[in-house]
């Protein structure tokens, strides 16, 4: 009896559920600890007439509300599934077959050997696709599975992931400088009892918990920052090796456009304007221009 051992990856999903409700967790506690316990208290003895702990409340709200914005469309949103019965547009034109006399006609060969079939999902797969063990299904543009979102990250909501990485590392970071003045006293405040033991506890918790998802959300970035300035994927990076050109770099603007979007003022929120949707192919999944394409326009 044959067994699929990457179809028991599939249950991997179920651990999914349970990051959200630990995300959930880890948002609820850092709220509580900060507003509640260190910034409130310090703005109702200040009065408000503390400006600075005002902005910093603001502001915390502010990158909360973004963080779980992004957070749920990259969640909820499908990163792209391949059309049942796919086949590239230039298929028909394949179909009695290439003249090999012509160099024209060879590099179209060479363009339809280069599509590949899963076997998995019977049916073909368009560029930069990739199949999914946990999610069982191709993913368009794949980048990678993340089992903190439920989801695989890949050309339709890679921009809200990383948004979600960006607005997180932004309030961990926040988190950590506001509750470093009561770390820093926490083993004081531990000997005096002045405060509640319960309280101590949880406010060390939950800055160690925020300084190190800050350090390595601040790795994430970097390293996604690296791929989107390349207009290369966490899966790509092994297929580039080698290479002296990326075929799909175009350079860092348009690479940049491909995922967040031409329209400036939507570049920082978890949405897309209409006409980027319609006028840039490769936020759909299926089309992406190469350096070839580039230079001839």
């Amino acid at each position: 009896m044959d067994i699929n051992l990457f179809k028991l990856c599939s249950g991997l999903k179920f651990l999914g559920y349970l990051m959200i409700f630990l995300v959930a967790a880890i948002i609820g506690v850092s709220y509580y600890v900060v507003v509640v316990l260190t910034l409130g208290p310090q703005l109702s003895h200040g009065g408000f007439t503390s400006v600075g702990f005002v902005v910093i409340i603001i502001v915390f709200h502010l990158l909360l509300v973004l963080l779980t914005w992004s957070y749920i469309m990259v969640v909820t949103h499908d990163p792209g599934s391949v059309p049942e019965n796919w086949k590239p547009t230039s298929e028909e034109n394949l179909e009695a077959g290439p003249d090999t006399s012509d160099s024209t006609s060879m590099d179209v060969l060479e363009s339809r050997q280069a599509l590949s079939y899963c076997r998995n999902c019977r049916n073909g797969k368009p560029p930069r696709c990739h199949h999914c063990s946990v999610c069982q299904r191709c993913v368009l543009k794949m980048d990678h599975h993340c089992v903190w979102v439920v989801n695989c990250v890949g050309a339709r909501n890679y921009k809200y992931f990383l948004l979600f990485l960006l607005y997180t590392f932004l309030e961990t970071t926040m988190n950590t400088i506001v509750l470093l003045p009561s770390f820093l006293k926490f083993f004081k405040e531990a000997k005096g009892r002045s405060t509640s033991p319960s309280d101590l506890a949880l406010t060390f918790l939950t800055f160690v918990l925020n300084l190190a998802f800050a350090l390595s959300l601040l790795c994430f970035i970097i390293m996604h920052a690296s791929l989107l300035s390349s207009n290369t994927t966490s899966v790509e990076v092994y297929e580039k090796k080698g290479v002296v050109r990326w075929k799909y770099d175009l350079g860092r603007k348009k690479n940049f456009e491909q995922v967040f979007g031409t329209t400036k003022a939507l570049w920082l929120l978890p949405v897309f304007a209409k006409e980027d949707l319609e006028n840039i192919p490769a936020l759909h999944g299926l089309n992406f221009p190469t350096c070839s394409d580039d230079e001839a326009q």
